[in-house]
């Protein structure tokens, strides 16, 4: 049970987010009849699942929204606002009932009962007297219920037979049992074990069970059925309606694989039918065994004979449908196959095992090359290849598609754009755009404040915006999309602009900046990315308090990513931040300096020179008509002045902007495994991290961009080097 539990959490979690991102869609079109389909089966499925894992109190609850859902797909009532608000904020305490059982409770706090209780008064209101369906019971009374008194011809008659595989799987026949209870009332239910083994041949984890049972209900059949969509692979299901005649439980009686005379007495006992009538069919059945396969119905035959005229035709129909059906899910389940749910710790352990394979590799690359064994060199080529492929499809598996992260941002411009009295409209461009998972966890939150900081301060008020020829509504871009090996995430506005005076104003009143000092435009806008800096005149519940803007650089740089504003007056602010697409292994290009090894990440390597000899005495060269600053870094990094006569230089690209990198060795392209550095070296700039090589020895990764950005602002001329 903790398991289906968990996997109930889960998938129903993931139905929730469905429900949102429909009530989003069906506020803007209210007439999207395929959108109202889809918020009830997202609501019946998790009432559905809840009844299965004995989850009373979410199964109370989303019993009264599917009402409202059922009588809103009828017609009987219509989208508006308000209705979409209390929907909302309906989804909003399904998930706070869903925590509940993720955390392991028993039942809900009190406060949380309240909160389903007023928001059960709300629903009712949309609810037609006429729409009243039976009001959910619990399991204990559901309990009671099964096995009640005769049936009879006034209930729907189902017929299941459970699969030998289904409590394996984690489903309980009797929570469906409870679950079927709540749409009416059990009149009788016969318990069929004929398939039980004996006790030395028993499996204690398989289910031998089968059910006849007559349902008092108003449901329709699509109802029932629905009620074993968990186990509708696992089951042989048949469902008569009321009004059905003898010959369909005659026919019946013949599909089902027990005794034919003990089937007719549970029949009889329930009221489906009587001793006469069984006896008529099942007599005109023994006719039409025995009679030939041309046998053609007589007129004068009973109306039984219409249906059954000959056995052998109805029992190929019966296989036939039943190769059918099996064909089906044979297809459904290939289809699944293609999904399978992973823990991400399992998948962490998976990378970091690979990580390791990396540099086992690298080691045994090493010492084939050394031993000059050519068949041995050969053969650790291929493995190196293997590995290759291997961590290639190990990364792929933690790659995910960032419009999911995107998506979560309609409900939140929707709420906060109303909360202030804007209206804005959200556009997502490059959602199919991929990158690590973990990246995508730990970005979720910057953007969530740089969303929020472009609402309240980038999109202005409508009298505003209309005054300054705007249209009434704005507009807030998320886009992503990959370049150079790193992948670029956009969030962009089509405001006010930032006010490049009144930010350097702020920032000199708060001692951030000496006064009169002149700064590039990208450094005044950096300024808002201070701890405690904002230009608000006015603290509100979004913002004004200078908190945010901070943790959202601080959480960037710790992906070893970056972040460039563009703005205009009047036009308004991109906010672009750059990331790599991993963090844990990558292609790197091995260079040495003195006796250190540093690592450039391969994707950001243009090309490779000689440093050339008027290059001695500057910190630039001429590379094809075009300046090309320069970082040394054995100076930079403590080696001292090199005494290498030839030296090379790796020429870096990052968000469109080059450097050189001179070292004193170019050694090939190296997988890296990224290992963190140290709290000691937090405060250590031009280095992201670091790795291990194949001899054993560390070498250091380099931050390209930091480096770049040293060379661009560093001393031009060197003229004490000349000598």
């Amino acid at each position: 049970m903790d398991e289906l539990r968990q996997a109930f959490v889960q998938e129903s979690a993931e139905q929730l987010e469905s429900m949102e991102d429909t009530l989003l869609l069906l506020e803007r079109n209210p007439g999207d009849p395929e959108a109202i389909n889809t918020l009830f089966r997202s609501a019946h499925t998790i009432k559905g699942a809840a009844g299965v894992t004995e989850c009373d109190f979410i199964v109370a609850f989303t019993h009264i929204l599917e009402n409202v859902l059922d009588v809103l797909r009828d017609g009987d009532i219509q989208v508006s606002p308000d209705l979409i608000a209390l929907l909302l904020q309906c989804k909003d305490h399904m998930g706070a009932l869903l925590a509940v059982v993720a955390a392991d409770q028993a039942a809900p706090s009190e406060e949380l009962d309240l909160q389903s209780g007023r928001l059960s008064a709300r629903l009712k209101a949309y609810l037609p007297a006429k729409a009243g369906l039976p009001e959910v019971e619990t399991a204990d009374s559901q309990v009671e219920s099964l096995g009640g008194g005769g049936g009879g011809r006034d209930c729907w008659h189902v017929s299941v037979r459970f699969g030998a595989e289904v409590m394996k799987h984690g489903m309980d026949p009797l929570s469906i049992l409870r679950y079927l209870a709540t749409l009416g009332e059990i009149a009788h239910i016969a318990t069929l074990v004929d398939t039980l083994p004996p006790a030395a041949d028993m499996d204690p984890e398989a289910c031998y069970l089968g059910f006849e049972i007559d349902l008092r209900s108003g449901a329709d059949k699509a109802a029932i059925e629905r009620v074993f969509d968990f186990v509708r692979d696992e089951c042989v299901l048949h469902i008569l309606p009321p009004d059905a005649r003898v010959e369909e439980y005659i026919r019946l009686i013949e599909r089902l694989p027990e005794d034919t005379l003990r089937l007719g007495e549970i029949l009889v006992k329930s009221g489906a039918l009587t001793d006469e009538e069984l006896a008529d069919g099942l007599a005109h059945q023994s006719i039409l065994a025995r009679a030939p396969a041309d046998t053609v119905a007589p007129p004068a035959m009973p109306p039984i004979g219409a249906i059954l005229v000959d056995k052998q035709v109805v029992q190929k129909e019966i296989v036939e449908a039943a190769a059918a059906k099996q064909a089906q899910v044979g297809e459904k389940k290939a289809l699944e196959a293609k999904l399978i749910r992973v823990q991400a710790d399992k998948l962490d352990q998976l990378i970091n095992l690979v990580g390791e394979l990396v540099i086992a590799g690298a080691s045994a690359a090493l010492l084939a090359q050394k031993s000059r064994d050519a068949a041995l060199y050969e053969s650790t080529s291929t493995i190196t290849r293997l590995v290759d492929e291997i961590r290639d499809s190990a990364l792929c598996l933690r790659m995910v598609q960032i419009g999911e992260t995107f998506n979560r941002f309609h409900r939140v411009v929707r709420d906060v754009s109303k909360e202030m009295g804007k209206d804005i409209e959200l556009v997502i461009t490059g959602a199919e755009t991929e990158l690590d998972k973990t990246v995508v966890e730990k970005i979720s939150d910057p953007l969530m404040h740089l969303v929020r900081n472009a609402i309240d301060h980038g999109v202005e008020a409508k009298p505003l915006r209309l005054e300054r020829g705007k249209p009434e509504k704005g507009t807030l871009r998320l886009n992503a999309f990959h370049e150079s090996g790193s992948i670029v995430i956009q969030v962009g506005d089509d405001g006010g602009g930032l006010d490049k005076a009144r930010i350097l104003a702020k920032a000199v009143e708060k001692g951030l900046v000496p006064e009169g000092i002149e700064m590039a435009e990208q450094d005044i806008f950096k300024l808002i990315f201070e701890p405690g800096f904002s230009t608000a005149e006015q603290v509100t519940n979004l913002s004004g308090r200078g908190v945010g803007m901070d943790v959202v650089r601080r959480n960037i740089e710790s992906l070893r990513g970056s972040v460039h504003i563009d703005s205009a007056p009047g036009l308004g602010t991109t906010i672009a931040i750059r990331l790599p697409l991993t963090l844990a292994i990558i292609d790197g290009f091995l260079t040495g300096v003195g006796d250190a090894a540093f690592v450039v990440p391969l994707d950001m390597v243009e090309e490779c020179i000689e440093l050339p000899a008027e290059a001695a005495c500057r910190d630039y060269l001429n590379l094809r008509g075009e300046v090309l600053p320069f970082v040394r870094l054995g100076e930079r990094f403590g080696q001292g002045r090199s005494r290498r006569r030839r030296q090379s230089v790796v020429v870096v690209r990052y968000a469109g902007k080059r450097a050189g990198l001179v070292v004193d060795e170019l050694m090939g392209e190296f997988q890296t495994v990224i290992k963190p550095l140290g709290p000691v070296f937090v405060e250590l700039k031009g280095i992201a991290g670091s790795t291990i090589l194949g001899t054993g020895e560390v070498a250091l990764i380099l931050d390209v961009p930091n480096l770049i950005a040293m060379a661009r602002s560093a001393p031009q001329e060197r003229p004490g080097l000349a000598a």
